[in-house]
């Protein structure tokens, strides 16, 4: 039925939706024929009961079907697609036999990490090929086999071409955040690396949003693609409690954000600002205050990049400044408390933010500094999540 009513040019999926044609649920992980090895890494990794997006997407994709799955950041995407891969691969082959493309270098590294701590009793290598690291490293690591490759599209076609990275053996290709790469403009090279790719590789889409070029892409990389939408309504800001706080101009801002520090003494928090002048404005600001607090964007070397996130993993930084370039796919456990100082420019990009305290089902919160020019974009947010902000109460500290 929805399929001729889409061929009058109806359709009952929302602007940015996908329409799910795949219903099977498998509610734990023991009943998905995993490896002993794998399952063992599963449950050792910290992981209970697969969370919706795994239930639904992780069989199909190991049936070896084209699947796009449609899910908001922190459901348990990465571990949905690295539990698939590993499962698929053969590790008696030590060549790359999996390929992941992600739109930033943390995110690959992250994923990196995930792969190699869930294949940790199979033994697999999995290796980031990321721009700013050094080239023949890259190469020398590769040519002496890895089974999984996850990283940004430059470095992953440079390494295919400079012929360090052998496709051959290739037979699963997943994108990452597909919205987040292709707004990012890495069309062009995401083409250009599928060119490469064997022609029965299978192709495993992910995005939190399906704007028209995602759709194109879909249409022009997958066959008969399995659709899976894990619907916003049913993730997201569970277990995070939202305020705001009305600060009349932009420039009370600061005092807001000092006032607020002295009364909440945070476990660890996230500050968010849409532009790396902010960043680098407001840590100046709170450091010149003697707030001690980190910065991190996009302008930094890979290697100050890491130096930062190490000390923020290990709690020996508390509080870090960024952009949008850490809304997507940094886990840090331990975050209790967001912090928009910007609301985010584009409304997608704050389930992301926010997504990164209460990261699948812990507490968290989140406060968002609102102007009087702020209060539209606000109230967009809440209709478009169907979520409440309320204001910040007095007793904040508590509740953190």
């Amino acid at each position: 039925m929805a399929d001729n009513r889409r061929e009058a040019g109806f359709s009952d999926v929302p602007e940015g939706e996908i329409e799910s044609n795949w219903d099977e649920v498998t509610d734990n992980f023991d009943d998905m024929n995993l490896k002993e090895e794998l399952l063992r890494g599963v449950f050792a990794y910290g992981f209970e009961k697969p969370s919706a997006i795994q239930q639904r997407a992780i069989l199909p994709v190991i049936k070896g079907h084209d699947v796009i799955a449609q899910a908001q950041s922190g459901t348990g995407k990465t571990a949905t697609f690295s539990i698939s891969i590993l499962q698929s691969i053969d590790i008696s082959i030590r060549k790359c036999q999996a390929l992941v493309l992600s739109p930033t270098r943390e995110l690959a590294q992250q994923i990196q990490k995930v792969v190699l701590a869930l294949g940790d009793y199979m033994d697999c290598k999995c290796h980031a090929c990321i721009g700013g690291t050094n080239v023949r490293d890259d190469m020398k690591i590769l040519e002496a086999g890895v089974h999984v490759v996850v990283g940004t599209p430059g470095r992953v076609w440079d390494m295919i071409n400079r012929r360090a990275l052998n496709t051959e053996q290739i037979k699963m290709f997943v994108l990452d955040e597909a919205d987040e790469m292709l707004s990012r403009g890495f069309k062009d090279q995401i083409y250009e690396v599928f060119q490469l790719l064997p022609p029965q590789t299978q192709v495993v889409l992910l995005s939190a949003t399906m704007p028209p070029d995602v759709l194109e892409v879909t249409k022009n990389f997958m066959r008969d693609p399995i659709r899976i939408l894990v619907k916003r309504d049913e993730l997201t800001l569970e277990g995070i409690k939202q305020f705001y706080v009305s600060v009349e101009k932009e420039e009370w801002k600061l005092d807001t954000l000092c006032d607020l520090y002295e009364t909440v003494t945070i476990t660890q928090a996230i500050i968010f600002c849409n532009t790396r002048r902010k960043v680098d404005w407001l840590t100046e600001k709170m450091q010149s205050r003697e707030f001690t607090v980190s910065a991190m964007h996009g302008e930094m070397t890979q290697g100050e990049r890491e130096i930062i996130m190490r000390e923020f993993r290990s709690g020996s930084s508390r509080v870090l400044i960024t952009t949008d370039l850490l809304a997507r796919g940094i886990d840090v456990q331990q975050i209790s408390l967001v912090i928009n100082y910007d609301l985010p420019a584009n409304r997608e990009n704050y389930i992301h933010r926010i997504g990164r305290g209460g990261r699948f089902g812990r507490k968290g919160v989140a406060i968002n500094f609102v102007t009087n020019d702020d209060v539209r974009m606000l109230r967009d947010i809440e209709q478009f999540y169907n979520t409440q902000i309320e204001e910040m109460p007095m007793n904040i500290a508590e509740l953190i």
